[in-house]
């Protein structure tokens, strides 16, 4: 096929999102070997800082380079208006059935005081999910092949520790958090210097979330299933 498989494709409403949610995660899991994407559901313009979209679309791929991304994709849907619907289901599905990933990160819920593409962007991306799957319905999908995910996690934006959820689990990122702030810092339209107390509280957030799982710093993921074990020392002691 034209299209390289990934191993993981985190998707979010709008460039900096994953950067923010997970970045550290995925530049380690790129250290690691593991081919990684990002898909941007929206441009994420207007926004009051940007002149032009096309600045943060170079934001947008100098962030992704810094964290060794494979593929960025940056969907056309509207920023501020997106909505959960069929259109939007079916253009995530077929990158997902172009790209063929094993495991698909994603938003785990609303965030209150802030965009409400995000919530919009959890059910696109679960229902996206779905319909990589889905036999008999080749027309809405560009004729490709079914795909299906084998694993769907979940991801919040990490301005605020995030404990005690169900299925949830750290990744330690403490050789890799310096990637992810300079990765956000990339993004200056949207963190210009009256904003820098951003990368301070990302930071902190991180570090907070790591001590809680023994690590320096560390992002919180929440698995759609319960995750098993063949092994019970290497999964409490990895």
């Amino acid at each position: 096929m034209e299209y390289p498989q990934l191993d993981i494709v985190a998707v979010g409403a709008h460039p900096d999102d994953i950067e923010i949610a997970c970045g550290g995660t995925l530049a380690k899991l790129v250290e690691q070997g593991y081919s990684v994407g990002i898909v941007d559901l929206t441009n994420g313009e207007p926004t009051p800082g940007c002149p032009d979209p096309s600045i943060r679309l170079a934001e947008a791929e100098k962030a992704a380079e810094v964290l060794g991304i494979q593929k960025r994709v940056i969907l056309d849907l509207p920023n501020r208006r997106l909505f959960d619907n069929f259109e939007a289901r079916c253009a995530l599905a077929i990158e997902f059935r172009k790209y063929r990933p094993r495991i698909v990160i994603g938003f785990g819920g609303k965030t209150p005081m802030a965009s409400p593409d995000h919530w919009q962007a959890m059910q696109i991306t679960d229902a996206a999910i779905f319909y990589s799957r889905l036999s008999k319905w080749p027309q809405h999908f560009e004729d490709l092949p079914v795909h299906k995910i084998e694993s769907h996690l979940y991801f919040r934006l990490a301005f605020e520790p995030q404990t005690g959820m169900e299925n949830s689990f750290v990744v330690d990122i403490s050789d890799t958090l310096s990637n992810k702030l300079q990765s956000i810092k990339c993004y200056q339209t949207q963190f210009p210097a009256e904003k820098a107390y951003v990368f301070d509280r990302v930071r902190s957030v991180a570090e907070s979330t790591g001590l809680a799982a023994g690590f320096a710093a560390g992002e919180t993921f929440v698995s759609t299933k319960p995750i098993g074990s063949q092994n019970l020392m290497k999964t409490v002691f990895p």
